[in-house]
């Protein structure tokens, strides 16, 4: 059964502070005014070998005013739940719109901000795909569960410290604006993490495998079964990580690559997502990521990656993090593309950059990651697609005679252009003669964007697809956070250079 909107959050003044705020905009001239009320409720758990290590539990409540008023920027926020404080936030946003305009004007620029269309949105309610609301469930059984699955790796052998952790966040959101579109969403989401550590005490040394299951845009089921098969993978850490302390480093070198879903999911973040974010490449933002090198002009012309290379960006998907009904514009959710048959051919924007650069219509890319905050131009759920006929993860190892199967992600390093990078896994593993042929460490995968891109020779079919993700990208300054999800198949990429990362440090 989909769920309805928290009726607590309905009960809240939204339709009369949305009314005064929004009057008192167009009252003093404002072009465009939007007014967004939010409450977010994150909580999580933390707990060191099955032992409580810390807890919160926060809610961030409060709403927003942003204007276009003489073609600039406003924008003000506010927590007093009046008529009258609403309408003085709405001043506020004008005056600094008036402040901006000055601004602007004394460096000699006549730079108007103005938004691309978007059909009039009356009335709509959109609420996430989730069975059971985590903050339903008693805390006392989500640090049960952590504690009862941080002991069944503590008791194995090999394992001498587990971290495990729990997050959750339930985001409800009201926006109304001067064209008329009213929407109000509801979304949950949460992530689950289970780290072993094993150490070697008469060498001091030490590795540890983390759990690969993704976040995502689902309750509480999905720690009893419900997308994901915890048992299996917990059952699976002792002996993958006993192997792992045991495993040669790697011989640095070139050789094929076939990455797992589970770690590339990281790299078509740093490597597509940032860089396909328009403001970056159009050098409107480089905070956190910096620009990108898939520049503007490039549009339709550049060749980012092989023929088999088909990205989308994509605010619908099922459990998504990024998935939305409306954006913080009141955009409706889209997927469309970005790189199509190798080729860049699209971006991710918000109504101001896709006005800016002449596209018809925003694609729903502007989000606060709180009330208090501006909405900026934030990432959608960028994807890789599978081959409808593809291969599986093994018949990809099999092609390969000489060459590493990655698993899951651990570290990565890009530049200020999503250009040059490299990344590492929780494990990688030798293939020789299509067959895997035991772990090795001390592994990382070394690529220039295109030419990494564009020696991808195959990808795996729909069975392989896992849609992954982060709860933590970072942009902007003030700085703001973002979940987002990836989704991608497994790929085989051929002559890729691989690093020793022990050798690489000097030791």
């Amino acid at each position: 059964m989909p769920h309805e909107i928290d009726p607590s959050f309905l009960a809240l003044p939204l339709r009369a502070l949305a009314d005064a705020a929004l009057a008192r905009a167009r009252a003093l001239g404002s072009e465009h005014a939007d007014f967004r009320f939010e409450r977010v409720r994150s909580a999580s758990w933390r707990l060191r070998d099955a032992r409580p290590a810390g807890s919160s539990d926060t809610t961030d409540l409060g709403y927003a005013v942003r204007v276009v008023h003489g073609g600039a920027w406003g924008f003000a926020s506010g927590v007093d739940l009046t008529m009258d404080a609403a309408a003085k936030v709405a001043s506020q946003a004008v005056a600094m719109a008036k402040l901006t305009a000055k601004v602007i004007a004394a460096a000699g620029s006549d730079e108007r901000v103005e938004l691309a269309d978007e059909p009039v949105h009356a009335e709509r309610t959109w609420v996430s795909a989730y069975e059971i609301d985590p903050f339903e469930v008693p805390d006392e059984e989500k640090s049960g569960l952590l504690a009862d699955w941080s002991a069944r790796l503590l008791a194995a052998d090999g394992v001498d410290h587990v971290d495990a952790s729990l997050r959750t966040v339930h985001e409800n959101k009201f926006y109304a604006d001067t064209a008329g579109t009213v929407t109000t969403q509801q979304r949950v989401r949460l992530q689950s993490q289970f780290n072993a550590v094993s150490v070697d005490e008469s060498t001091g040394e030490f590795d540890s495998m983390r759990t690969l299951a993704p976040p995502v845009g689902r309750g509480w089921e999905y720690l009893t079964g419900t997308g994901w098969d915890w048992d299996r993978e917990l059952a699976e850490i002792p002996e993958l990580l006993r192997e792992k302390m045991r495993a040669p480093s790697v011989k640095a070198g070139v050789y094929d690559l076939v990455v797992d879903p589970s770690n590339l999911w990281l790299t078509i973040h740093e490597s597509i997502g940032h860089a396909t974010e328009l403001d970056r490449a159009l050098g409107y933002e480089a905070a956190y990521a910096g620009t990108s090198f898939a520049t503007f002009d490039q549009l339709g012309t550049l060749r980012y990656g092989s023929e088999k290379m088909n990205v989308t960006g994509d605010r619908t998907a099922e459990h998504g993090l990024a998935t939305i009904g409306y954006d913080d514009e009141g955009v409706a959710g889209q997927s469309w593309d970005l790189v199509r048959a190798g080729v860049l051919t699209g971006y991710q924007l918000d109504r101001r950059m896709a006005r800016l650069t002449g596209f018809e219509r925003s694609n729903g890319c502007a989000f606060a990651d709180s009330p208090s905050r501006v909405p900026v131009q934030r990432m959608a759920n960028v994807s890789l697609l599978p081959d409808p006929a593809g291969m599986s993860t093994e018949d990809l190892i099999g092609s390969v005679d000489n060459g590493i199967y990655v698993v899951g992600d651990r570290s990565w390093s890009i530049d200020m252009q999503r250009y040059n990078f490299q990344f590492t896994g929780q494990r990688a593993y030798r293939i020789k003669d299509g067959r895997l042929d035991g772990q090795v460490r001390d592994f990382a995968y070394q690529g220039i964007t295109p030419q990494f891109w564009g020696s991808m020779e195959a990808v795996g079919g729909p069975q392989t697809y896992v849609l992954g993700g982060a709860f933590n990208c970072g942009k902007a300054q003030p700085g703001q956070i973002a979940a987002v999800s990836h989704g991608c198949p497994s790929a085989l990429f051929r002559g890729v250079n691989i690093l020793n990362t022990t050798q690489e440090a000097g030791r």
